[in-house]
């Protein structure tokens, strides 16, 4: 397996403080880096790059975070997966920015049954 990056291990640290106290929340490898779940479901993917996946919902959400400084659709096999958005490093460097983009997750996923 792929040793973390420096970068990863930071940023999996900033979203650990984000998100500490709430038991709701799990750690899993996925996506070539670590994403953390609510209740089973996807909150929020780190990659070694810096990036983060959140998943937001193939509605309203999905166009209104692309629409954001840094915001791109997940791609998988050619097709865009509504739902799924990447942010780049530079949209995150700030901590309230990263806590934007986690509560923007964190409601969709709170919103699901419990995996």
């Amino acid at each position: 397996m792929k040793r973390d990056s420096e970068t990863l291990i930071h940023l999996c640290d900033r979203i650990r403080v984000i998100l500490e106290g709430d038991p709701r929340i799990t750690e899993k490898r996925m996506f070539g880096g670590l994403t953390f779940l609510l209740n089973g479901h996807i909150l929020v993917g780190a990659k070694n790059d810096g990036r983060i996946l959140i998943k937001v919902g193939k509605e309203a959400d999905n166009d209104a975070a692309l629409a954001r400084p840094g915001a791109s659709q997940m791609m998988h096999g050619g097709k865009a997966m509504r739902g799924f958005i990447w942010i780049d490093p530079d949209a995150i460097e700030d901590d309230d920015e990263l806590r934007e983009w986690i509560a923007l997750s964190q409601r969709h996923a709170a919103g699901q049954e419990p995996v």
